[in-house]
């Protein structure tokens, strides 16, 4: 039985809590230390609560809010309670004040704790919760309309928080193949990565680098590098002709899942690969 009553503090582009059922039942029963490269809004790993973990993700601000909660949620529960207080006195104009700060010559001064709360504020009150940067890696999505917003759950962060303090766990800020390059035999590692694109108008990139086709068949190498290591190795993606080839010695299943994020309610369902090294 889990230790921690916590979940997901916000909401991540290709976030796996719809799918976790599918995704733990095909883990190994039984492996060594934990490694995800594309935390993101770590479902899953937030439900697993492991000790001798590693987490990483390559967007500056996600990983900052999670070493932020770890280290000052305090702090950071009175900056968002300001923005709450300021958003409902007119919602629409301090949304877009706050979200051209990154534009400013001065972003880069400004600090982890008011880049943390600024995020998540953004994340909340923002439409359909999408994080998205353009090529110049400035948030670009517009605002919800709503006229009042929640920005987090008190005893969700203070939980979390504790969480990251008592146990093992390392969080990376940079490209994925660096975070596991300690991964030995008998670990596992949880590969859900900027998935392949279906077609033009897919979302694609929360990050300005984006991810793209070189991405993809870097990964593909890796996993099977891990592979051969005598790693676990899971990998989440949509259901494309390319994923199927990169990892046709692997075991690929295909589940039915909703893509809430997309803006078009007909277009948010599709199908998925869960793909695995192992026997289950």
């Amino acid at each position: 039985m889990s230790d921690y009553n916590i979940k997901p503090f916000l909401k991540w582009v290709g976030g796996k809590r719809q799918l976790l059922n599918e995704i733990k039942s095909r883990m190994p029963s039984d492996f060594n230390d934990y490694y995800e490269p594309f935390v993101g809004g770590g479902a899953l790993f937030i439900d697993l609560q492991k000790g001798n973990t590693v987490i990483n993700d390559f967007s500056n601000e996600l990983i900052g809010a999670y070493k932020t909660i770890k280290t000052n949620p305090l702090q950071l529960m009175k900056l968002l309670d300001k923005h709450e207080l300021n958003h409902s006195l007119n919602p629409k104009e301090y949304y877009y004040s706050i979200r051209e700060l990154d534009r400013s010559a001065d972003w880069e001064k400004v600090n982890l704790l008011e880049k943390t709360a600024r995020m998540i504020y953004l994340n909340k009150s923002c439409f359909n919760g999408l994080y998205r940067v353009n090529k110049k890696g400035f948030f670009n999505v517009p605002t919800s309309g709503r006229e009042k917003v929640n920005t987090y759950d008190k005893d969700n962060i203070l939980e979390l928080s504790r969480f990251l303090n008592e146990q093992k766990i390392l969080i990376m800020n940079g490209d994925f193949e660096k975070c596991v390059t300690n991964a030995k035999k008998g670990d596992f590692i949880f590969f859900d990565p900027p998935y392949d694109v279906l077609k033009s108008d897919t979302f694609e990139s929360y990050t300005k680098e984006g991810f793209g086709i070189v991405g993809q068949k870097r990964l593909s190498k890796l996993a099977h590098e891990l592979s051969e290591k005598g790693c676990y190795v899971m990998i989440t993606n949509h259901n494309t002709p390319l994923v199927n080839e990169l990892y046709k010695d692997f075991n690929i299943d295909v589940v039915s899942a909703k893509r809430m994020i997309n803006s078009n309610a007909s277009k948010r369902t599709g199908e998925e690969t869960i793909i695995y090294n192992y026997k289950v």
